[in-house]
């Protein structure tokens, strides 16, 4: 299952800036759940050295995208309508695990929870991802 999702991610990486920034990493994958280990440099950071809170979303954004695009075969294309991003402690320079967890997909509209823990496997943030989703095979 990892060198499915790797063609996924080396996509990411290539076409993406972030996904050239987070640098990912397969780690599990089974139905509904995505984890990934990714990092962020000095890139990423705030003057006091802690990682900035958008960029914690947008690594939040990219896995819990990546999940409905791996799950699909790269035929969906989520669309986000809300990001909704808790803090729950700072984070510093370096990996992390990301997870993306389905919540609910219909038709048209999907869920995506995601987690970002530190290195002592705490919980950081927590992201609920709406999206709408594209169908790449009948769009026009």
């Amino acid at each position: 299952m990892s060198t499915d999702i790797n063609k996924f991610l080396d996509f990411h990486k290539e076409n993406g800036g972030t996904g050239k920034l987070f640098n990912f990493e397969f780690k599990e994958h089974k139905e509904g759940f995505l984890e990934l280990s990714g990092e962020f440099n000095e890139l990423c950071l705030n003057p006091d050295g802690s990682v900035q809170g958008g960029m914690m979303t947008s690594m939040l954004d990219d896995v819990t995208a990546l999940l409905l695009i791996f799950e699909s075969g790269g035929t969906l294309y989520p669309s986000s309508t809300d990001l909704h991003t808790l803090h729950h402690r700072p984070l510093f320079k370096g990996e992390v695990t990301a997870r993306a967890i389905l919540m609910k997909k219909g038709k048209n509209i999907a869920t995506v929870r995601g987690e970002l823990l530190n290195k002592d496997g705490k919980l950081v943030t927590t992201l609920v991802h709406t999206v709408f989703l594209i169908d790449r095979e009948n769009r026009f």
